[in-house]
């Protein structure tokens, strides 16, 4: 059991202070390889899922995304690609900043994209309050240690009329189909790590934390007990992801 003075690690309850150190060695060891598994993982999906995040986010010329846990920059790229094919006279083009807590994810990153990158905590950004009129975070915000704090800031930086997007894994919402994910889940998604990326470790830390995700209903009353409103969520096939969105006014 979690109690308030410990957090979920996987399958394991840590103190609050370990997580983050934790998760940090997760991400410096899987780095280097990060996007070719997401692609060996997800066949391919997780771009899809990343693309219709920016779809709900309709960037336009003038905008200014924060991308946290940004890694290698996918969601940032599009963002800036997507309102760059939109770019009016007259108006400011479309700026981006990666944050990531993650060295070794921000440097996996360098050159793939036209965003300013910037080493940061989810939950004490190192941004002025209303900054931006977007704030996304994609797969990341299960590796927080007090998601509370993380959605606070993300409200605190956003300006008025200012969007949130979470995309998050999650659990397919139907037995049927939750059972064959979890099947997958505990079969392939260990081995790919160690066979591509050398780290069977750190992906059975994924598979763990996603299943001690809340699920889609809990974490939107979490995003709006830090102010947001008109929270809704979009399941993505099936319900492996999740896109969490809500609005700051």
């Amino acid at each position: 059991m979690v109690d308030d003075k410990t957090v979920p690690f996987g399958y394991r309850d840590v103190a609050p202070e370990d997580k983050a150190p934790l998760v940090g060695e997760v991400f410096k060891s899987v780095a280097t390889s990060y996007d070719v598994m997401n692609d060996f993982m997800s066949m391919g999906i997780h771009r899809v899922w990343k693309s219709v995040t920016v779809d709900r986010m309709n960037p336009q010329p003038g905008d200014h995304l924060v991308d946290l846990a940004g890694g290698t920059g996918d969601i940032a790229n599009s963002f800036l690609r997507r309102a760059g094919e939109r770019e009016a006279r007259g108006r400011a083009p479309a700026q981006a900043i990666v944050c990531d807590i993650n060295h070794a994810m921000l440097k996996a990153g360098y050159g793939r994209d036209e965003g300013v990158r910037v080493c940061g905590d989810a939950e004490a950004l190192p941004f002025p309050d209303r900054q931006f009129s977007h704030y996304s975070i994609g797969f990341g915000i299960r590796n927080v240690t007090d998601r509370a704090s993380a959605f606070r800031e993300a409200h605190r930086v956003l300006r008025f009329g200012g969007r949130l997007f979470v995309l998050e894994f999650s659990q397919p919402p139907t037995q049927g189909f939750r059972e064959i994910y979890d099947r997958y889940s505990d079969a392939v998604i260990p081995r790919l790590g160690e066979a591509v990326a050398g780290d069977r470790e750190s992906y059975e830390y994924l598979v763990e934390s996603i299943r001690r995700f809340p699920g889609p209903e809990a974490l939107a009353k979490e995003i709006q007990a830090a102010g947001f409103k008109r929270v809704t969520f979009e399941r993505l096939s099936g319900g492996i992801a999740v896109l969490h969105m809500a609005a700051k006014i």
